[in-house]
């Protein structure tokens, strides 16, 4: 089963929602007043227990009607009505034609304001949207727009808990390194040797085995019926590359220059096409060619046949491209154990809300999964309710460790630049040749996508400044140790 990795990083808060500033509430309630002493909204507190607060929130027929005057004063030097002079439209006369529609404005931009101010007065980080609850009975809702009764609405919210940040210098961690070997440069050179065989054609009569590539022409059909896609012609299949349908390469095997025969194969279940994920199909196939693969010779030669001027130049490349890799796991190790640190040295309540969230789209990913795979959990040696509670454990440590990053983050005022997302973005453009236009507008136009390439970027920032913090000294290892996987999937922001 595919495990799922990640913290996820709470998003900024919408609506200016989350800063610091401003005095406490007062328990119970507070009522705030004009310039002349009139009552303008009430404000009640009306649940408090542990990240829960819910207000209710009163404000007063008249101050809807100063600030929809407000909004009607804008608005009057914009609009033209017959009869009146541009500007010169009473305010009066603005109200009884759209007062109902800028009332509905009016009421939507007050309670945001209102919301923003509760939040902020209080210091709070909201953990996910706020939720507003309007009146909703239709009487209600008509003397409310047509001003004749007070607005009254209940806010309520989770908030983010306050976290008090381990000493980062205590942690002590290893980092693990593997050299690059000459075995194994040799071995991935090989492999190029490999790729890179030059074929020939076998002599008339000879027959395809495992390793030869046939050139073949085929008609595929199910239940008879020829289907779209079914049909090629002069398409290379290398015997024993496992690139087309299980069971359609091994069938060839055998075959020589001219010979027709029947294959039957079965689509896999997970195949992209829908319409034949499942299906059995059978292919008429005729083999156009055989050719046998030859011997390369490794030498300076075969180094100029890729691209590179000698045999040295090449194991050069070679030993660089591997050192990255070893260099990139290496990364992964010690990132990994400096999450396992953080989650062991922070406890907090955590929002029951971002948990929720984070496990409802892991247990998604892993239901996807199974069924791509055609598997059950019984498959995988558990239960689905043993999977379940495996899987929150994760979504809780996914929360804890994102709300603790985005904590590190903010008080050592690390940020990612406009920059670093645009280069982000180019990036992910580049893995999809010739759509790169494409995924570029796709990125320019979402602001979620966007903010998807932003998460790991600061997630990276992060552990780069906690790793200058920690004591870190390097351990040895063999390449085995240091690709070995670990049993539970790693932490980190996945977008």
């Amino acid at each position: 089963m595919t495990k799922v990795v990640g913290v996820r990083v709470p998003p900024p808060a919408p609506c200016g929602f989350g800063q610091r500033a401003g005095p406490l509430l007062p328990t119970h309630r507070r009522n705030e007043f004009d310039t002349n002493g009139s009552e303008i909204m009430q404000v009640q507190e009306t649940l408090s227990d542990g990240l829960k607060r819910q207000y209710q929130v009163v404000v007063p027929a008249t101050e809807l009607d100063a600030k929809l005057d407000e909004r009607l004063a804008e608005l009057k030097n914009r609009i033209q009505i017959p009869g009146f002079r541009p500007g010169k439209v009473p305010v009066a006369h603005l109200k009884r034609v759209y007062g109902k529609s800028v009332m509905a404005e009016t009421i939507d931009a007050l309670v945001s304001e209102t919301n923003a101010k509760i939040v902020s007065d209080n210091g709070f980080r909201v953990a996910t949207e706020p939720k507003v609850t309007l009146p909703t009975d239709e009487g209600e809702v008509k003397n409310l727009i047509e001003g004749k009764s007070d607005l009254s609405y209940t806010l309520a919210l989770e908030i983010l808990p306050k976290i008090e940040i381990a000493d980062m210098r205590a942690i002590k961690l290893e980092k693990p390194v593997t050299p690059v070997a000459d075995s194994e440069i040799d071995e991935a050179i090989g492999r190029l040797a490999e790729q890179n065989r030059p074929y020939a054609p076998k002599e008339k009569g000879g027959k395809a085995e495992k390793g030869d590539r046939v050139i073949v022409s085929f008609t595929g059909t199910i239940d008879g019926k020829p289907f779209e896609g079914g049909t090629a012609e002069d398409i290379t299949v290398e015997i024993g590359s496992n690139t087309f349908i299980p069971g359609f390469e091994d069938q060839l095997i055998g075959m020589a220059e001219g010979e027709t025969r029947t294959v039957n194969v079965t689509f896999p279940k997970n195949y992209l096409n829908d319409k034949l994920a499942g299906q059995a199909a059978s292919f008429e196939v005729t083999a156009k060619a055989v050719h046998a693969p030859g011997t390369v010779e490794i030498n300076d030669e075969f180094a100029k046949t890729i691209g590179m001027e000698t045999l040295d130049k090449l194991k050069e490349a070679v030993k660089g491209r591997l050192q990255q890799e070893h260099d990139t796991a290496t990364r992964r190790k010690v990132k990994r154990a400096l999450l396992d640190e953080l989650d062991e040295k922070h406890t907090f309540t955590l929002p029951p809300s971002l948990i929720e969230e984070e496990f409802t789209n892991v247990w998604r990913t892993v239901e996807t999964d199974l069924a791509n795979a055609n598997r059950t959990f019984a498959d995988e040696g558990t239960t689905e309710d043993e999977a379940k509670a495996e899987y929150r454990k994760l979504a809780e440590r996914r929360v804890r460790l994102g709300l603790v990053l985005a904590e590190i983050g903010e008080k050592n005022k690390i940020q990612v630049t406009d920059e670093e997302v645009s280069r982000a973005a180019v990036e992910r453009a580049r893995q999809f040749p010739g759509q790169e236009q494409q995924v570029w507008d796709y990125y320019r136009k979402n602001p979620q996508a966007l903010a998807s390439l932003r998460a790991p970027i600061f997630e990276e920032k992060v552990v780069d400044y906690l790793l200058e913090l920690a004591n870190v000294t390097e351990k040895e290892v063999s390449r085995e140790d240091l690709f070995k996987e670990d049993d539970v999937p790693a932490a980190a922001v996945a977008g």
